[in-house]
């Protein structure tokens, strides 16, 4: 049976602790991804213009079972408490990161659900977020040791901006396209984002003729001209 392995880093994708290793051969897996629009809405037109706004983060859910009968159920029985804890904690807050950990997913050189990003990791690897684990206890001994157990955790896809960057290689832009506002963003965030340099947000600010260049008001249509 292979093995599945769960190593969990800090936020710059530094390796925390020892790894965590489980046998895995799961009857199916199921990876899922998205990509968000926003309707742009003209005056006149039969139906809204659909403007690419953002990607979503790939999830993951994964199914893992523990058993410890192998060991005998009796007074001497061992408890599979320990094993699923280790999981939990990859949703409680980490004293010395201030957060739950970034975890790094290996299950050999054929893991799927993969980016081809050239990524400088050394074997196919699927960085995540945690963001619930279901622990659920299927067995116990006369003495209530916990002996099954199931944990399904569910993760989101981490990427760091440098990261993404580099994967989607974008090139400049050489024709002027729409960018729909988001909350929190602010102008060098955009040219950040568009331009691969946040001191372009002059661009931005000159083409909308913006009054308040700081931060315009989610949901604001801008024009994202070319800067060559």
């Amino acid at each position: 049976m292979s093995k599945l392995t769960f190593q969990k880093l800090d936020h710059s994708k530094n390796t925390v602790g020892d790894p965590i290793e489980v046998n895995y051969n799961p009857p199916e897996l199921s990876f899922s991804k998205a990509a968000n629009y926003a309707d742009i809405n003209i005056p006149g037109l039969d139906a809204p213009v659909l403007q690419f706004v953002r990607g979503s983060t790939e999830t993951l859910s994964l199914e893992l079972f523990f058993d410890s009968t192998e060991n005998g159920m009796g007074a001497n029985a061992e408890p599979v408490t320990p094993r699923v804890d280790e999981f939990y904690q990859l949703v409680k807050i980490s004293g010395e990161l201030h957060t739950p950990p970034i975890v790094r997913i290996l299950w050999g050189e054929h893991f799927p659900g993969l980016r081809n990003d050239q990524s400088s990791r050394p074997v196919p690897a699927f960085d995540c977020i945690v963001t619930s684990c279901t622990r659920k206890f299927t067995l116990f001994n006369p003495d209530g040791i916990p002996l099954r157990a199931i944990v399904t955790l569910t993760v989101r896809e981490y990427r760091t901006l440098e990261e993404q960057l580099q994967s989607l290689n974008l090139q400049s832009s050489d024709h002027t396209r729409l960018h729909v506002v988001q909350e929190g963003e602010d102008l060098p965030l955009i040219a950040y984002e568009a331009y691969g340099s946040a001191a372009q947000w002059r661009v931005i600010a000159d083409a909308n003729n913006l009054l308040d260049v700081r931060r315009p008001a989610p949901g604001t249509v801008l024009s994202l001209p070319p800067t060559v």
